[in-house]
């Protein structure tokens, strides 16, 4: 498989809020980082996009410009869900870009504007602060904790 089907593999099954195949894509040591999940390594990255696509009800996913050449890739994709400390509605649009190695995704960075997202995710507290250093370093520590909760009920990514 080329790396632009294994880009389209990986957000179709996103759409389809299937994990397990998220999971096939990435090579044993991928590498995921975006402004909340910073510096996610192996069964880490496993246990988030489990733990994300589990954990909402109402999550769509859209994905365009996929480009892949030699050991690289990209696209862009669209979340729109509600999220689940608030129930706030979120759209938020992100970049992705890929490393490649053995056909496996083995670096996954996604970028977005953390300023925008907590504004649509925690309303006015997001507003004021979310430009913060502060206030990034606490949506932070919420992500990783909750993941962390994740990953002691789910003994596999231990």
């Amino acid at each position: 498989m080329d790396q632009t089907n294994l880009i389209e593999k990986f957000y179709t099954a996103f759409q389809q809020k299937d994990w397990k195949t998220m999971q096939q894509c990435y090579h044993p040591e991928v590498e995921f980082s975006d402004p909340v999940f910073q510096k996610l390594k192996g069964r880490e990255a496993l246990a988030m996009w489990h733990m994300l696509v589990s954990s909402s009800s109402d999550l769509q996913i859209t994905y365009t410009d996929v480009e892949a050449k030699n050991d690289q890739g990209s696209c862009r994709w669209e979340a729109k869900y509600s999220f689940s400390k608030t129930n706030r509605k979120v759209y938020n649009q992100i970049h992705a870009r890929f490393l490649f190695k053995d056909g496996l995704i083995i670096q996954h960075n996604d970028t977005f504007d953390l300023w925008k997202w907590s504004r649509m995710a925690l309303g006015l507290p997001g507003f004021m602060l979310g430009w913060t250093s502060w206030m990034k370093g606490k949506i932070r520590k919420m992500a990783v904790g909750s993941l962390q909760s994740f990953i002691s009920k789910n003994p596999s990514y231990r």
